[in-house]
């Protein structure tokens, strides 16, 4: 009897906190028995949340994922700052922080969204000179990284500012939800609310809900890998949530799979359309040019993808 063939996917998995991303990929290896396991954007392992990983052939659909949009729900604490500008990292300075209205609590954070330059926790994966921002940090050096553009679409308070008291002094914790693009960084949104204050701020909790199109409410629980064999959401699906589909009778199939370019009828477009075959198999992701439909990355033909 033939071997099986290789499973081939997405699967969205909920981090638990204080496990790395990289601990959830080496889980859903072992869970679904192969090594061809890729994610598409970490998480730090004090945060919760959503993780895309591709398996199989479906790896080359996480180019696309990467660069999605993002929503986080995340809770900032006013009145002390930490060297990782979150939880995991020790407190360097506290500042009262009794005096600060809600108002200008607001007004912090509708002042990072739009189009901004956000400069990155110095704790970060950032390469300076070939090595980690986070490795100089822990060597104690003193790091300044570059200001990126990123695009903060909005940050929305959800309840009343908690005025609390931490080991003697007074701080302040937000609850927020963020949208974001990608490489957008939370804990420099906390950090920044809190120098624009006066006070300091950092990050005490993190949750990703979602990534582009895909929601952790859909998500298998991280905590239950490797014990339980989680199911794939198929290329096809993944890839008619992410492009405009192009459907292909069976001749069409069989051409574009050779690396054919065949008419198909279809608008032109600049980026990827998702050429589905009728018996719902995901070909390969084309260009449209003038009605012709070029290959741009192809899929197994023999059932592999899922």
């Amino acid at each position: 009897m033939a071997p099986p063939a290789p499973q081939s996917g997405i699967l969205l998995v909920d981090k638990p906190q204080g496990i790395t991303s990289h601990d959830v990929v080496a889980r859903a290896r072992r869970a679904l028995g192969t090594r061809k396991v890729g994610h598409a954007g970490t998480l730090d392992p004090m945060a919760t949340g959503l993780l895309v990983l591709g398996v199989g052939a479906s790896t080359r659909l996480l180019t696309y994922v990467v660069g999605l949009g993002k929503e986080y729900r995340a809770t900032v604490r006013l009145g002390a700052s930490t060297v990782s500008d979150d939880a995991d990292g020790e407190v360097v300075a506290w500042a009262p922080s009794r005096t600060v209205s809600d108002a200008a609590i607001d007004a912090a954070f509708a002042g990072q969204v739009g189009d901004v330059q956000q400069v990155p926790s110095a704790v970060s994966a950032i390469k300076v000179d070939g090595r980690r921002a986070y490795a100089r940090v822990r060597a104690g050096e003193d790091v300044e990284l570059a200001p990126r553009s990123v695009t903060i679409e909005s940050i929305t308070r959800t309840a009343e500012p908690r005025r609390l008291v931490v080991d003697g002094h007074d701080v302040i914790d937000v609850d927020i939800v963020v949208r974001c693009s990608s490489g957008t960084y939370i804990r420099a949104i906390a950090r920044d609310a809190g120098t624009s204050l006066g006070v300091g701020g950092h990050l005490t909790a993190l949750r990703r809900t979602a990534i582009g199109p895909f929601a952790v409410t859909e998500a298998v629980d991280g905590a239950s890998l490797p014990d339980e064999r989680p199911e794939l959401l198929g290329a096809a699906a993944t890839a008619e949530r992410l492009f405009p589909v192009v459907r292909l009778d069976a001749v069409g199939a069989v051409a574009l799979s050779q690396g054919k370019r065949i008419p198909v009828e279809h608008s032109d477009t600049a980026g990827p359309v998702a050429a589905i075959a009728e018996d719902g198999r995901l070909i390969g992701l084309v260009r449209v040019d003038r009605g012709i439909a070029r290959t741009l990355v192809n899929f197994p033909t023999d059932g592999a993808e899922g």
